[in-house]
């Protein structure tokens, strides 16, 4: 049984016939104007549909199925460009702080600009003075200002007025130091070997009986190489330099005094302490003691600021037990070193030794009630309890 089955192509292609047979072991067959119309149908829709597709689908890769169209891609936007703010510059006026007369305008200071800075650009016009020699002030008769402190935080407007003072030719603090406290130990040393001029001719470069006087040189000699190696090796320093005439002051003062001691303890008719070995050796135990506790205060001191830095840091105790005294003085180190002095003065049992003494201590109390002053003004939670100096007396 067979059927035949005839089917005409659309009017445009009246060549094409398909002939569909149809029954047990017969092929179908397909003619070449068949294929060709197929071929053509095929291609036609693969354009169209390439033509609703995005243009990312049609770069796809080679032999890539083409599927339904996606949802429209949304352009990107450009970033928005940042707006700079304006820059408000600053004019700074210089004034001399005794004659009132303008030294110096500068235009177009940036407002981060810090006390350093301005220095700087003042020591451009005026070489004679360099920053360390130069005090920037407020007011004329008020405190310099800090290299830190930034302009824009000052209370002065974008056209500022600071006022100048001259400090003099300046000296570094380490040499300052080391000055003084060279003298001394040399100085007494003379004294310790009675070179000539100093006592009878008969003394020259001859010893002391008495051995306090050797133990006395020792200790005296122990306490200034310890200052000087400290002065090299833990010291740092806030300020980079002082004022020359300071260094004329201070040598006088540690160079005469120890003048005057030596010259007592080491005398021909020198007498030994009242009390001999039993008192010295308490003083030698009190003098090594302080003198131990010194040390440790400048080292806990010195780790709190960074090399190189100005900050300023409230002092705790440490694990070593010399700093314990931290919590009840604000200044162990003068608190030791009044301990150190006491001792040597009670070791020689000497007058000039207690002038010594009384007069660094005074100085030394000066020195800890401004520090401790200080320490209360720039941190709020600073330990009450403390003293300057002597824990619950001063």
């Amino acid at each position: 049984m067979c059927c035949d089955v005839h089917r005409r192509a659309p009017e445009e292609s009246p060549a094409l016939v398909l002939e569909v047979r149809e029954g047990l072991g017969e092929e179908r067959s397909w003619t070449l104007s068949q294929r060709e119309w197929i071929r053509k149908a095929d291609s036609m829709d693969t354009l169209a549909l390439e033509a609703t597709l995005p243009k990312k689908a049609q770069n796809g890769a080679v032999g890539a199925v083409p599927g339904p169209p996606g949802p429209p891609v949304p352009a990107k936007r450009k970033p928005a460009k940042k707006t700079k703010k304006a820059v408000v510059f600053f004019e700074v006026e210089i004034l001399d702080a005794k004659t009132k007369d303008k030294l110096c305008f500068l235009d177009k200071v940036e407002p981060n600009a810090t006390i350093g800075e301005i220095k700087s650009m003042f020591h451009k016009s005026h070489p004679q003075w360099y920053p360390a020699r130069q005090s920037i002030r407020l007011d004329a008769k008020g405190k310099s200002l800090k290299d830190e402190d930034v302009l824009q935080h000052l209370p002065v407007g974008t056209t500022a007025t600071f006022y100048f003072r001259d400090l003099g030719a300046q000296i570094s603090w380490v040499t300052v130091f080391l000055t003084e406290y060279a003298g001394p130990l040399l100085i007494y040393l003379m004294f310790y070997f009675r070179v000539p001029f100093i006592y009878a001719p008969k003394y020259d470069f001859t010893t002391s009986k008495h051995w306090v006087v050797h133990l006395a040189c020792m200790c005296h000699s122990f306490h200034y190489v310890k200052r000087l190696l400290e002065t090299l090796f833990v010291h740092r320093f806030s300020h980079g330099t002082m004022p020359l005439r300071n260094i004329f002051k201070n040598c006088t003062y540690y160079w005469g005094f120890a003048a005057w001691m030596a010259y007592y303890i080491n005398h021909p008719l020198y007498t030994p302490p009242i009390y001999g070995e039993q008192q010295i050796r308490l003083a030698l135990i009190v003098f090594l003691f302080c003198q131990i506790g010194n040390f440790s205060i400048h080292i806990a001191l010195r780790n709190l600021r960074p090399p190189g830095s100005k900050t300023r840091k409230i002092p705790y105790p440490t694990k070593n037990p010399f700093t314990w005294i931290f919590l009840l003085v604000s200044c162990p180190n003068y608190t030791y070193e009044l301990g150190s002095w006491l001792g040597f003065t009670l070791m020689t049992q000497c007058l000039p030794v207690a002038a010594f003494t009384l007069v660094g201590f005074i100085q030394m109390t000066v020195w800890a009630k401004g520090k401790h002053r200080s320490y209360l003004k720039e941190f709020r939670d600073y330990p009450t309890l403390r003293s300057p100096i002597l824990p619950f007396v001063l």
